[in-house]
């Protein structure tokens, strides 16, 4: 009965003095909007870069060589300078990885630039990513092809001046026109269409089917990588438990290759997608180290109103409560109650905190590249500590309430 009836006079408050009740909860609201929002939209982006990012820029099961590595945080000048001095890779330490990686491997070559190209009918696609690569690539990076097919190793060998094209630089230069068998000039140089690939979306806001892939020895290797250099050599493993060994044979075979002594730091980059997975988990974790504090601190400073408004509330009702004690009531029942009202109160505000943060997070998902996902525990999270602000909040006004004296709190104007 006295927790029905907290509820109830609290739900009573709220109706009869929105807007003392509306301010009274902001804090609490902005704590838990503030939670909610920023752990959806991390959750989100893990979500995001674990499952479809990773596979995206590295492929499954792949370790990635560069000349450098693609993505530095606090490097100095002069680390930048000794990067921009390593060797180039070749098309030639492609081959040596083929034949001496003793394990089932495949391994591809990608060198990308960004271009416009021009249709035989005259429509033009600007902004086209334009991939050198060899056929392994299809594979590796599981690009699939839904109308007609994608170059061979041989047309690779040769040169051919092949390509397959992304559905939406096709839906660009062939509108409406069926694009297999037709040509575009890339840079002057012309190219015959024999192949689309399938739809494959956006990556933060950047389209990944604005792309075409030609043999990386034909003609486009002078716009992508010229003189027999690639940008990376991606090496995926057929037996996932391997992966890790491949990599360790690959950083001996380039060893080798370059002439490094075993004290010597590499002068190349190996990259998988657990290492980029494990970047993110760094960023991802100071976020959540800085969130509690944040979050804190607007939950403070809802207490310190809430606990005020109970406070003016408990003097508001003075006359009430000496009536509830001169009726017998106890000094326990006056302390629960108040309790109940503020607990209730508080509830309320960190529900309201959950609904508005969801409804931000998913406005931020529509309006831009940024995913939104969020796990129930973080809702049930998010009411808890409306519940638990508005527990420790009323302590003080509950107990000042019960240690009023019957006899003075029915004499007070």
């Amino acid at each position: 009965m006295h927790i029905w009836e907290g509820v109830t006079l609290a739900f009573q408050q709220l109706v009869t003095q929105k807007l003392k009740s509306f301010f009274s909860l902001l804090g609490v609201i902005l704590g838990v909007m503030f939670l909610i929002v920023v752990v959806t939209v991390v959750e989100g982006l893990d979500r995001y870069i674990r499952e479809d990012l990773t596979a995206q820029l590295f492929g499954v099961n792949t370790v990635t060589l560069r000349r450098s590595p693609s993505v530095s945080i606090n490097e100095s000048r002069e680390a930048r300078r000794e990067q921009q001095r390593r060797p180039r890779l070749t098309f030639a330490d492609a081959d040596a990885l083929r034949e001496q990686i003793i394990l089932s491997a495949q391994v591809g070559v990608e060198s990308r630039t960004g271009s416009s190209i021009v249709g035989d009918n005259g429509r033009t696609a600007s902004g086209v990513q334009v991939l050198g690569a060899t056929p392994e690539i299809f594979e590796i990076r599981d690009l699939d092809i839904i109308e007609g097919r994608a170059f061979t190793a041989q047309e690779d060998k040769s040169g051919s001046p092949v390509l397959v094209i992304g559905s939406e630089t096709a839906e660009k230069v062939f509108e409406g026109l069926e694009p297999v068998g037709r040509s575009v000039r890339i840079r002057g140089f012309p190219y015959r269409v024999i192949g689309v690939l399938e739809e494959r979306g956006s990556l933060f806001g950047e389209s990944q089917d604005n792309i075409v892939i030609a043999p990386a020895r034909s003609q486009i290797r002078s716009i992508t990588a010229p003189r027999g250099y690639v940008d990376n050599i991606v090496i995926q493993a057929l037996n996932p438990d391997e992966l890790r060994d491949i990599q360790l044979q690959v950083e001996g075979i380039m060893r080798v290759r370059h002439r490094l002594r075993p004290t010597e730091e590499p002068d190349f980059s190996l990259e998988t997608a657990d290492e980029a997975i494990s970047f993110w988990d760094n960023i991802s974790r100071m976020l959540f180290t800085a969130l509690p504090m944040l979050v804190s601190i607007a939950l403070v400073v809802g207490g310190i109103v809430i606990m005020n408004i109970m406070l003016v509330s408990v003097m508001e009702r003075t006359r009430e409560i000496g009536v509830r004690k001169a009726l017998g009531a106890r000094r326990r029942d006056i302390l629960t109650q108040v309790l109940i009202e503020s607990a209730t109160l508080c509830t309320i505000g960190g529900a309201l905190g959950v609904g508005v943060g969801l409804t931000i997070a998913q406005i931020l998902a529509a309006v831009s590249p940024i995913p939104a996902a969020v796990a129930p525990r973080w809702i049930a999270l998010g009411v808890t500590l409306g519940l638990t602000v508005g527990i420790i909040a009323g302590v003080y006004p509950a107990s000042q309430a019960s240690k009023l004296d019957p006899v003075d709190a029915l004499r007070y104007e």
